[in-house]
C-alpha cells in the first residue's frame, strides 16, 4: 500500500467505519424491533417490513452475514490502520494505530451506532433490511458455509435456528401486553381488553343470581297478582314457574306481552302461550364458551343447573358482558350498592356479593377457589354457622358479621388492609 496515498487510506478508513457501524446498527435493530408491530406492517404491504420479517425467520443467516460483514471491514480497517500508523510513527505506530482504532470503533462503529437502534429500532432496521436482502443474495455460498459449519457446532447443545417471529403469550402475558400499551389505548378500551381475558378464568356461577333471589311468575298466583307484577316488573325476561323455580315452565320476554297488557287484553292461556321453552346451562360452564352459546341459540338467559339437574341461579347474556364493558343496567347498578363505603374508610357489604365482584370491584384479592359469594367465603373460613357477630382475618382484611337471615350471612363489616 506505499505507493497509495495517505489521504485516499484516510476516506477507506472512514468509509469501513461507517461501514462497520452499519452492520452493528443493523443487528440491534432488527433483534430489537417490535415482531408484533413488524407483522402488523408486513401484512399492511410495507416492503422493508416485509423484508425484516423474512430475514428474521433466520436469524442464523441473518447474524451469519452481518458477523461476516463487520469482521471483514473491521479486519480491513485495522490494516489501513496500520499502514497508516507505521507511516507516521515507525515501528511504533502499530500499537498506536491498534489503539486508537479500538476507542475510534468502539464509540463510532458500536456503542452510538447500537444506542440509535435499540432507541429507534424501526428506524433503522427497515432500510437497513434492503441493503442485507441483497447482500444475503450475494454472499449466500460463503453464508450458507459459515452456518452449517456454525450449526455443527450447536448440533449437540440441540439449539434449532428456525425461529417462530410470533412468540405465544399466555393469559398474563398478554395482560402484561395490554396495559403496556397504556398510552396508544384509552383506559376504557384497556380494561375491556383485560376484562375480556379474564373471561376464560370465570364461570357462569361467578355472574349468576342465586336461585334464591331469582325473580319470576308464579303461574300458581292469582292472575291479578301476576298482572299487577308483569306491570311493575324492572325486568324484560322473566322465568316462569308453578310454585317453585323447581318447577319451571319457561322464560317469558315481556315484549311478547306488553302491547295486550297495556290495553287489558292479555288472559292467563296467552301468557302461557308466550312462555318460551327453559334454557339450562350445566354448572361450571366458562364465561367465554356460555357467551357463545347464548349467541349460536340466540338466547339471552339461562337457568345455570348441577349435576343432578337442581337450578342452581339464573344467568343472562347482560350478566356476562357487563363482565366485559362493566355495569350498564338498571339491575346492575342496584347490585353495585350492595358494596358501600363507610365515612371511616371501612366497606358495609351484603353477603351475597359474589367474591369475584368484591375482586374487581376493590381490587382485592380474596380466595374464590372454595366460595362464590362473601356468605360462602366466610362460612368456608368459620367451618360453622356463627351466631351473633364473629369477627375473622382472610388475608389483609378483618370481616366483622353485622347481620344474620336464618343460616344466611346478611351483612358484613369489612377493614381493608388491616394491620394491628
Amino acid at each position: 500500500m506505499e505507493e497509495i496515498a495517505l489521504s485516499s487510506l484516510y476516506i477507506f478508513l472512514f468509509i469501513l467505519i461507517l461501514l462497520s457501524g452499519f452492520f452493528s446498527s443493523s443487528e440491534t435493530g432488527l433483534m430489537a424491533i417490535n415482531k408484533y408491530r413488524l407483522r402488523h406492517l408486513a401484512n399492511k404491504g410495507h416492503r422493508g417490513a416485509k423484508l425484516a420479517q423474512k430475514l428474521l425467520r433466520k436469524p442464523d443467516r441473518l447474524i451469519g452475514l452481518i458477523l461476516l460483514g463487520n469482521n471483514l471491514v473491521n479486519i480491513m480497517a485495522a490494516s489501513i490502520a496500520t499502514v497508516i500508523g507505521i507511516r507516521l510513527f515507525g515501528a511504533n505506530g502499530v500499537w498506536i494505530a491498534s489503539l486508537a482504532l479500538t476507542v475510534v470503533i468502539l464509540i463510532f462503529s458500536e456503542v452510538a451506532p447500537k444506542t440509535v437502534a435499540a432507541v429507534n429500532p424501526e428506524r433503522i432496521a427497515y432500510p437497513a433490511s434492503y441493503v442485507l436482502f441483497v447482500l444475503l443474495k450475494i454472499l449466500y455460498p460463503v453464508v450458507w458455509l459459515v452456518n452449517g459449519l456454525a450449526n455443527l457446532v450447536l448440533k449437540p447443545f440441540k439449539v434449532t435456528t428456525n425461529a417462530d417471529l410470533m412468540e405465544h403469550l399466555n393469559r398474563e402475558e398478554l395482560r402484561t401486553l395490554v396495559k403496556e400499551g397504556g398510552e396508544r389505548i384509552p383506559d376504557d378500551h384497556q380494561r375491556m381488553l383485560v376484562n375480556i381475558l379474564d373471561l376464560e378464568q370465570a364461570t357462569v356461577e361467578d355472574v349468576m343470581i342465586p336461585r334464591q333471589e331469582i325473580v319470576g311468575i308464579d303461574l300458581n298466583d292469582d292472575w291479578d297478582e301476576i298482572l299487577l307484577q308483569l306491570t311493575q316488573t324492572v325486568f324484560t325476561r322473566m322465568p316462569v314457574f308453578r310454585e317453585s323455580i323447581d318447577h319451571v315452565e319457561g322464560l317469558l320476554h315481556i315484549r311478547t306481552v306488553i302491547a295486550k297488557l297495556a290495553h287489558g287484553a292479555l288472559t292467563f292461556d296467552e301468557l302461557k302461550r308466550s312462555v318460551r321453552r327453559p334454557y339450562f346451562i350445566p354448572e361450571g360452564t366458562a364465561l367465554t364458551q356460555q357467551l357463545l352459546e347464548f349467541q349460536r341459540r340466540e338466547r339471552r338467559m339461562g337457568l345455570v343447573v348441577d349435576e343432578y339437574g337442581d337450578i342452581q341461579g339464573l344467568v343472562t347474556l347482560d350478566d356476562i358482558l357487563e363482565e366485559i364493558v362493566g355495569e350498564y343496567t338498571t339491575e346492575s347498578r342496584a347490585k353495585s350498592r350492595e358494596i358501600r363505603q363507610l365515612d371511616d374508610g371501612n366497606y358495609v357489604v351484603q353477603g351475597t356479593v359474589t367474591v369475584r365482584t368484591l375482586n374487581r370491584t376493590m381490587d382485592w384479592d380474596l380466595p374464590e377457589e372454595d366460595a362464590s359469594t362473601i356468605n360462602g367465603l366466610m362460612l368456608e373460613e368459620l367451618g360453622e354457622i356463627p351466631y351473633g357477630k364473629t369477627s375473622l382475618k382472610v388475608g389483609p382484611h378483618v370481616m366483622t358479621i353485622l347481620e344474620i337471615q336464618g343460616n344466611v350471612i346478611g351483612k358484613v363489616l369489612i377493614k381493608p388492609d388491616w394491620t394491628p
